[in-house]
């Protein structure tokens, strides 16, 4: 399903479908969503940033309105979407936070084009694949029964039961941007989180990084976390009353403790 109206940018081969708002001046946030999102995942931390940043907000390759290329796709691949994009957009250094498998792709960033950041947020996420059989399940489900078999699995384990029981119109908006993701790019970026191997690597990373951690993360749990602000030298570690998409199921808390870690820098 994509967005009407969502602009997109050329950016190499691809078609990259692109929001951005906020004053021109202010600091850039680009905000990464995770697999079987797109960029409305980061709807209620925008609304609360979007006065003060230059929010920037794009749909991964393989989900939304941005081109869906035949998958794998690696997470290196991902991250190397990012420079070309803010060339287009005429920024020089944003500050970065990435959710899921939007972490994963901000680590890389972080490790291969750390000169572009002024900060890296991650949220939700790990370095390490524990579980890569469920991954290749996965594209295999959606292969041979489509996107529609994945929704109630994948909505169920980003939030937590209150928050299913209590916020029916926000899961239900939700279940849709899981639903319109084509199989090609969920395939594509399963594969990239499938493969993903990246711990060794975070030591590179030299820029103020933020973990973020969900207390009943199931799917990327707090320990997960830890390892990666263990590995990144000065990472500060936050934990918030949320599963694995803190920042749909906690909006404001994601962003008091973001907006704290900045005027930390």
């Amino acid at each position: 399903m994509k967005v009407e109206g969502l602009p997109t940018i050329r950016v190499g081969t691809q078609d990259v479908a692109c929001q951005v708002e906020g004053p021109q001046r202010a600091p850039a946030l680009l905000l990464i969503h995770g697999v079987l999102a797109d960029h409305r995942a980061w709807d209620g931390v925008a609304e609360r940033l979007k006065e003060r940043f230059r929010i920037v907000r794009y749909d991964v390759r393989g989900h939304g309105g941005s081109s869906a290329p035949p998958a794998p796709y690696s997470l290196e691949q991902l991250a190397d979407d990012v420079p070309p994009l803010l060339d287009a957009l005429g920024l020089d250094q944003v500050h970065l936070a990435g959710t899921s498998m939007g972490g994963m792709i901000g680590q890389q960033v972080g490790i291969r084009h750390g000169k572009r950041l002024l900060s890296l947020t991650l949220a939700n996420n790990a370095a390490q694949q524990g579980a890569p059989a469920a991954w290749e399940q996965r594209i295999e489900v959606a292969r041979s029964d489509g996107i529609e078999a994945l929704v109630e699995p994948t909505v169920q384990r980003w939030f937590t039961p209150g928050f299913l029981q209590q916020q029916p119109q926000e899961v239900e908006r939700i279940r849709a941007i899981v639903r319109g993701t084509s199989v090609e790019g969920f395939a594509g970026c399963a594969s990239a989180i499938r493969n993903m191997a990246q711990l060794h690597q975070l030591a590179a990373i030299r820029v103020p990084t933020l973990v973020i951690v969900g207390s009943e993360d199931q799917a990327t749990p707090p320990a997960a976390g830890k390892q990666i602000a263990d590995a990144i030298a000065g990472a500060q570690l936050v934990t918030l009353p949320a599963a694995h998409q803190a920042a749909v199921e906690v909006p404001q808390a994601f962003c008091d403790a973001w907006l704290a870690f900045i005027a930390r820098l």
